[in-house]
């Protein structure tokens, strides 16, 4: 009888044994294949830092194009205007345009020939915000006012 139970219990560990094998086998292949699939992801996280990181240089360089060829529009050929009638605001328009102010600031034109222009500078495929935009329908449609506001400092 001890025959059977040691043959029994050699069976029994055996088992064990190939079940543990089995499973560190299996645990092993399970485990490459995650390493693996980390790895991929690690490239691919790799590949897509790079190309942000690409997409905000140059999104970051056309911004500052766009913003040198604001301050030097005045300057540049295509601005039909006199630099020193052009006031540079930045926000929400690029220039106030006293087109003619400095003719007629000299005498040589008349106040009825003055034009106000509001100018915003675009490069690239950049659009009007919806802002400007709004703005823009605003002058169109004859929203413009001007006003004096007086400050009395001395007042008692």
């Amino acid at each position: 009888m001890s025959i059977w139970v040691a043959m029994l219990i050699g069976g029994i560990l055996g088992a064990l044994l190939m079940t543990f094998l089995l499973s560190n086998l299996r645990s092993g292949k399970t485990k490459a294949e995650y390493e693996q699939k980390i790895a991929e992801l690690q490239l691919a996280h790799q590949h897509a830092l790079k190309e942000a990181q690409k997409k905000s240089v140059n999104t970051s360089r056309a911004v500052l194009k766009g913003k040198m060829a604001e301050q030097f529009a005045p300057v540049l050929p295509g601005f039909n205007y006199l630099p020193s009638d052009a006031k540079f605001l930045g926000d929400p328009v690029d220039y106030v345009v006293f087109n003619g102010y400095s003719e007629f600031r000299e005498g040589n034109a008349k106040a009825q020939d003055l034009e106000l222009v509001l100018i915003d500078i675009k490069s690239g495929q950049a659009r009007l915000s919806k802002g400007q935009q709004a703005i823009a329908q605003a002058i169109q449609q004859g929203r413009v006012r001007f006003e004096t506001i007086r400050i009395d400092w001395d007042e008692d």
